[in-house]
């Protein structure tokens, strides 16, 4: 069955039921990346995904829980093989997080390394206030050939998202996103050949609920507002780009 919409990041196992929110994606055909937060929740995701035809599971180390995680990257490098598909993973220099910046950076180094040395992965990548730094470590240890990179929620410069797409990078896109400022402009600076849809599910909400998995219906017509196109056109042009990443092209 071919898919009808791309939700190219979310975190399907922090829905209340797992099993429910494949079997969402599944029925409203979804292609699908569910990223995971670290390493020791790869393997029930896959279980639990094992007979989808939409969701596939990227095997994940979240800078945010490195301070406390960092010791899994043992874990991580040992599943690698596993899968083509490796998020969320990346950088974050929030306040918050801002402590642990250069263990981020240590271990996000290991991660490029050992997928660098795989060779064709597909990676999606957390940046917040971090988007130089992460530029700069692909450059440095992910080859052009080596893997190819998609940029979650990214909210960087002008000259950040330039060199991003020199480079090759994808850019995945949700409502909340393009409803804000920064999106916008980001949106209007991206290659539509370079665009996925995201949903960063459950953590974008609508009200007071949180968005359904898969749900990217919303941020399809808000680009294709953007852009001045026809909605179809533009889902069409997201699977098309899918399939031209998946390939390797």
């Amino acid at each position: 069955m071919r898919p009808e919409y791309v939700d190219f990041h979310t975190h399907l196992d922090l829905y209340p039921d797992l099993e429910q929110a494949i079997a969402t994606c599944d029925s409203s055909r979804v292609a699908t990346l569910a990223v995971t937060t670290t390493p020791k929740a790869f393997e029930r995701n896959v279980e639990m995904s094992a007979d989808s035809d939409f969701v596939r599971v990227g095997l994940g180390l979240h800078p945010q829980l490195v301070a406390e995680r960092h010791l899994e990257i043992d874990l991580f490098e040992s599943l690698l093989a596993r899968t083509r598909y490796v998020g969320e993973i990346g950088l974050d220099r929030s306040p918050a997080h801002y402590r642990s910046f250069d263990l981020q950076k240590s271990i996000f180094g290991r991660i490029l390394r050992a997928c660098a040395k795989q060779g064709d992965k597909i990676l999606s990548l957390h940046s917040v206030r971090a988007t130089k730094p992460v530029l700069d470590m692909l450059d440095e240890h992910l080859p052009l050939d080596r893997g190819h990179v998609v940029l979650h929620w990214f909210s960087g410069s002008k000259a950040d998202v330039r060199r991003a797409i020199d480079r090759g990078c994808y850019f995945s896109v949700n409502e909340g996103m393009l409803a804000s400022a920064t999106g916008g402009r980001v949106m209007r600076e991206i290659p539509i050949d370079r665009v996925l849809t995201e949903t960063d599910g459950p953590f974008l909400a609508r009200g007071d609920n949180p968005i359904e998995p898969g749900d990217v219906t919303r941020a399809v017509e808000m680009i294709a507002s953007s852009r001045g196109a026809r909605v179809d056109d533009i889902r069409a042009r997201i699977l098309s780009n899918l399939k031209r990443l998946v390939q390797g092209d």
